[in-house]
């Protein structure tokens, strides 16, 4: 199959939303990203005639998004609202007979079960549990769904949870006594309960009957917290076994990445089985080959080390021989999906600043790039044909379709096809240069919104976060080099050592390395940049960067401040010792430091921007949200003592209710108003 280029038409015809009168295009801005509808990723219904999908749009009085259901033809044409903005439905499912579209949607506060026929019609509530479903999943022919629900594990049903849950929030009294970690996660203090599976029958009218605790007695979260969905678990073709992934929890779970797979019957006859207790390190996402006598999984090899890379494993279920599908494929594979033959895995991954979808051959593990330009969201496999939810630096997502062994790729829906016809987007480029170790590094350099030849424009440096992560040609909603664009400015990202897609020994070469490794690129990167591009003014240029990027800020702001006329510091690590004690994930801060801080405090003290204080001197605004328990609020609140006590000029903006990113509408507006304000402060602008 070879590679589909993508050639993206004007987006002007065929838009779910109404049509408004012309208007003059506008330069972009964060009013116009946070009323983005959002597409999700796409359900093609067993013929593969349909797909369902939903959209957030954002209700900005209210401050909120509003998800709807809407199903299209593959074959092309006018999509079509299911549920009503409302019920706020999320999570489609087909039906095996394609007659239904199940999905999930709050009742009296608490999300349950329900379906609508897929020609349209009032949709109906299918259960009526004491607590909310998290996620569920359908078997392939249709008779038993599993669900996922939060229940305390001493309980003997979902009652007693919910009895105790109330008493709780009746008693005046509101500590809680904890007797390990995780105390908190994420942005959630823990309660003491587990996701946990259940399945049931289907009845005739759709309902679950009984429910049945297939996960009863193993102590970790299905699918895992805070950001696991339904691809964590699977039923085999025949619909009586049910493959799923976890961690089990005990002491260690805070410093460990060993999560494994089970087998377990639907009907609950025995309990589950660990089918990968050799491997140390992760594995997870199963999927069920045709014939049901193969399991494909992926696998880490280092235990600890959450971003090694994942490979495609097979299993065989009768003999317990396994073996690795993509030796020699240097990338890390995504969610897996299967061709209709049987012959053909199909997965996503990052790939040189795109996130691409992948079909993996089985036989010869020989991966071809199928849509690489961009970034693929999601994507579903029928007999023939692919939907793929995709989007770019100037399109948010939509769906496509391509055809199965063949070159057509066409675009599906135009969700936001009237906004960005009165939009005007910055252009970009990539360029390379040699950084650490002689090895080729990659970035991009933004041109500004009405850019000139000739002229001259401030630079917005962007630093990643990760630090195993990559800026990536997608539609981001936090970080949006476009945002800055729309606001003059020119912008440069560096995927320095440690980004993801250009291989794993790229990757790994930021562990312990925080603080030199990446450093070098950036500098390179920098000059490479001014080089090669005379419109940035390198006299008139702020750094910014958010969680690895905050911490690099926070570093620059001491060992390499002398290009820098103002900082952007999001969510950073300011004291790294500190950090260790502070967060949760402690795998995370042992891989990247050598071990626990009390047995290797050197390998946290070799890269601490608080030791180098006394050599900050540029003005730098500093964001942090009371809800990161990730990378918690004394860290910014550290910076901005630092900054204020040697009389830099600074600011502090932070946001009590949000996590480690800023999600809601209104405070992303204030978050792009804010640093936009900063920056045109210190630097300007030409808008």
């Amino acid at each position: 199959m070879k590679t589909i280029l993508l050639v993206l038409a004007v987006l002007a015809s065929g838009s779910a939303m109404a049509q408004e009168a012309p208007q003059k295009p506008h330069p972009f801005n964060v009013h116009d990203l946070v009323m983005m509808d959002r597409v999700g990723a796409p359900h093609l219904s067993p013929d593969g005639g349909s797909v369902a999908f939903s959209v957030r749009s954002t209700d900005y009085e209210a401050d909120k998004g509003i998800n709807r259901l809407w199903t299209v033809a593959t074959g092309g044409g006018q999509p079509r609202a299911l549920t009503a903005a409302s019920l706020n439905a999320h999570d489609p499912a087909w039906s095996a007979d394609g007659k239904w579209v199940y999905f999930l949607a709050a009742h009296d506060g608490r999300t349950q079960l329900w379906r609508v026929a897929a020609n349209g019609g009032q949709p109906q509530q299918l259960t009526s549990l004491p607590l909310a479903i998290n996620s569920y999943r359908l078997s392939p022919d249709g008779k038993h769904i599993a669900l996922s629900i939060d229940v305390f594990t001493d309980c003997d049903d979902l009652a007693c949870t919910r009895k105790r849950l109330d008493e709780r929030k009746a008693d005046p009294a509101t500590g809680h006594l904890y007797h390990r970690m995780f105390i908190r996660h994420w942005d959630t203090w823990s309660d003491g309960r587990r996701s946990q599976l259940f399945a049931a029958e289907l009845g005739g009218d759709g309902k679950p009957g009984d429910l049945r605790w297939l996960s009863r007695g193993l102590d970790g979260d299905i699918p895992s917290k805070p950001f696991g969905d339904n691809s964590e678990y699977a039923f085999s073709p025949d619909g009586r076994t049910l493959y799923f992934d976890t961690r089990i929890a005990g002491t260690t779970e805070p410093w460990s990445t060993n999560f494994d797979i089970y087998a377990v019957p639907v009907d609950g006859s025995s309990r589950p089985r660990n089918l990968t207790a050799a491997n140390d390190a992760w594995d997870g996402w199963p999927l069920p080959a045709k014939d049901g006598k193969t399991l494909f999984y992926l696998a880490q090899k280092t235990p600890g080390f959450e971003s090694d890379r994942f490979a495609i494993k097979a299993l065989n279920l009768a003999s317990g021989k396994r073996h690795e599908v993509d030796p020699h494929w240097n990338r890390s594979a995504g969610p897996l999906q299967l061709a209709a033959d049987g012959k053909t895995l199909y997965t996503s991954a990052d790939d040189h600043a795109n996130h691409a979808l992948f079909a993996v051959d089985i036989g010869s593990g020989k991966a071809t790039r199928i849509v690489g330009d961009g970034t693929v969201k999601g994507f579903d496999v029928g007999d023939k044909v692919l939907v793929v939810a995709r989007q770019d630096f100037k399109h948010p997502t939509d769906l496509y379709t391509v055809q199965t062994g063949g070159e057509n790729f066409d675009q599906l829906t135009h969700f936001n096809a009237d906004r960005l016809a009165r939009i005007e987007f910055g252009d970009w480029q990539f360029y390379s240069f040699t950084g650490w170790n002689g090895d080729t590094v990659q970035g991009y350099v933004m041109k500004p919104v009405g850019y000139k030849p000739g002229h001259s424009y401030p630079v917005a440096f962007l630093v990643h976060g990760g630090p195993q992560g990559a800026w990536n040609v997608d539609f981001h909603y936090r970080w949006n080099p476009e945002t800055y664009a729309g606001q003059g400015f020119a912008v440069v990202a560096i995927n320095f050592h440690g980004s993801t897609g250009y291989g794993q020994a790229f990757t790994d070469a930021i562990s312990q390395h925080w603080g030199d490794r990446p450093l070098e690129d950036l500098q390179k990167g920098w000059a490479a940049a001014l080089k090669q591009f005379p419109f940035l003014d390198g006299d008139r240029a702020c750094a910014l960067g958010a969680s690895y990027g905050g911490y690099m800020v926070y570093w620059m702001a001491g060992v390499w401040n002398s290009p820098w006329k103002c900082f952007v510091d999001h969510d950073g690590v300011f004291n790294t010792r500190m950090m260790y004690y502070s967060t949760e994930e402690l795998w995370f801060e042992e891989h990247e430091n050598g071990g626990p801080e009390y047995t290797h405090p050197a390998g946290y003290s070799r890269y601490n921007p608080i030791d180098h204080v006394k050599d900050w001197r540029v003005p730098m605004l500093v964001v942090h949200s009371g809800h990161d328990f990730r990378i918690p609020l004394a860290q910014g609140i550290g910076a901005f003592t630092a900054l204020q006590r040697q009389g830099i000029p600074s600011e502090f903006l932070t946001f009590p209710d949000e996590s480690h990113w800023v999600s809601s509408p209104h405070d992303s507006v204030q978050w792009h108003d804010t640093v936009n304000a900063w920056l045109k402060r210190w630097i300007g602008s030409k808008q």
